[in-house]
């Protein structure tokens, strides 16, 4: 009897953990329409703080976060190495990580800060760093990565 109980509990936790918290105002999906009037299969989260339009662009991979009020806070374009400006290239590999495998790479834009690249990379499984670049390919900062 616990177990079932165990299994019920498990999967209710599962399903609401997917489920939207509260519906999407309209001042969101209007500030959304209106910055990306082009975007195409949009998937929205509830993120408790914001909330999360995950979608595609003119072939990109873009996740933008609104406030409850419509405002946008920042996005996230995700892009392949080869995508990067060159300068954030050619930092990237003048960098002490050039050797290490490249998992992800994101454009990231945030209200009221410049534009940064982020690029996930990893040396074996325990050890992952997150790198940030500026536009002219200066590493502005590295983070452990899980």
């Amino acid at each position: 009897m616990k177990k079932s109980g165990f299994i019920i509990l498990f999967f209710s936790v599962a399903f609401f953990a997917e489920a939207q918290l509260r519906k999407i105002p309209a001042d969101v999906t209007d500030a959304f329409i209106s910055r990306y009037p082009h975007a195409m299969h949009v998937e929205w989260k509830d993120k408790l703080h914001c909330f999360e339009a995950k979608f595609k662009l003119n072939g990109f991979t873009i996740i933008a976060n609104f406030s409850s009020k419509g405002e946008w806070q920042a996005s996230e374009r995700e892009l392949i190495f080869n995508q990067l400006p060159d300068e954030v290239k050619d930092g990237f590999l003048k960098s002490k990580y050039a050797e290490r495998q490249k998992n992800t790479i994101y454009e990231v834009q945030e209200l009221g800060k410049p534009l940064q690249y982020r690029i996930s990379v990893q040396k074996s499984s325990l050890q992952k760093k997150t790198l940030y670049f500026d536009i002219n390919g200066k590493l502005l900062k590295e983070s452990i990565g899980l």
